[in-house]
């Protein structure tokens, strides 16, 4: 559906996307995640038009974004960061004006209007003026205008920056609905969005795609090793030479004590080995007590970190205006 070939932005000496590649296959909900400043704001903008590339191509359904922007911004559907919105409309005014630059046909903007209200559940609010609207509704608003004219594939940048928790969770809940419907792309920094919704994650780093695949295909690319956390009753000096025995432990840390004095042990294996039996028996069977032990696995957060390093990077530029976002405007360069 979407295949981004060796993408590069430059802001003078400053590169904000570095030769980024990959595909969004349809029907999915993909996760664009990395820190603050890391290229994913730059990369949405000109997936979808709103910047030129310094280098690189962008097709959507065949269609070049740069060669052929109309055929290629019709596929898509566009929430920027921050909505496009018309304070002084009201909701069913600003989203006629939407479908009209979408140039969705005359005869069915009505329809379309009413049924993206109906999708978003802002179809009470149609007749309220935009800036009396909450926080939570300007942002399904903004979702209705991406919506607007059907497109295969919709992009949302951080759509719940700002939200109380229970806005959080409706917006969630709308993005999964929709992509029943359609491909989504999701860009975001907060772990738990992306886990939350995502099928697909894709990681990127100062502007280059460090990871890419299922959750559970990053855990198996980065969990090189599986470890257990154990506790022991008394002392750990004894039970450690006893779990080395234990078939599939590869390594054996004493961690020392807890506050009771019981003795804390790091085991570590092969990842595709559960060692918690074969430590059990052969302590059982040394007459030592186990009094806890949970097997860890490494977390989303623990695979950004390791991917991104420190997460430190330079702001990305932004820029434009409402315009250009709400309907397929014309490309310009971020300030």
């Amino acid at each position: 559906m979407i295949e981004v070939k060796n993408l590069t932005k430059r802001y003078g000496n400053h590169i904000a996307v570095n030769d980024l590649s990959f595909k969004v296959e349809t029907g999915q909900i993909y996760g664009f995640l990395g820190p603050n400043g890391a290229g994913k704001s730059t990369t949405m903008n000109i997936i979808t038009g709103y910047l030129a590339a310094t280098d690189g191509t962008v097709t959507i359904d065949g269609k070049n974004i740069q060669t052929d922007p109309e055929a290629a911004k019709a596929k898509i559907g566009y929430l920027p960061e921050l909505p496009p919105l018309y304070s002084e409309m009201t909701v069913r005014e600003y989203l006629d004006f939407v479908a009209e630059l979408k140039k969705v046909p005359k005869s069915e903007r009505a329809a379309q209007v009413e049924e993206v209200m109906r999708e978003t559940h802002i179809d009470e609010m149609s007749k309220r003026l935009i800036r009396n609207l909450s926080k939570g509704y300007k942002q399904r608003v903004g979702m209705a205008q991406a919506i607007l004219g059907n497109p295969d594939v919709l992009i949302f940048d951080e759509p719940t920056v700002g939200l109380d928790p229970k806005q959080i969770m409706e917006v969630r809940d709308l993005i999964r609905k929709l992509g029943e419907k359609h491909t989504v792309i999701l860009s975001s920094h907060i772990l738990s969005e992306v886990s939350a919704v995502c099928d697909h994650i894709m990681i990127i780093s100062k502007g280059k795609l460090v990871a890419d695949g299922s959750p559970e295909e990053l855990q198996r690319m980065i969990g090189s090793k599986a470890e257990i956390e154990l506790t022991v009753l008394g002392d750990a000096s004894k039970a450690v030479p006893v779990i080395k025995k234990a078939e599939g432990v590869e390594e054996v840390i004493d961690e020392g004590s807890d506050e009771q004095g019981n003795g804390r042990i790091r085991i570590v294996s092969a990842p595709e080995i559960d060692a918690r039996e074969a430590v059990s028996l052969a302590l059982a069977e040394n007459r030592i007590a186990v009094m806890g032990m949970e097997r860890k696995e490494k977390s989303l957060e623990d695979i950004f970190l390791e991917l991104t390093g420190d997460g430190e990077s330079e702001p990305e530029a932004r820029g434009g205006d409402s315009a250009d976002h709400a309907g397929n405007g014309k490309t310009e360069e971020e300030k």
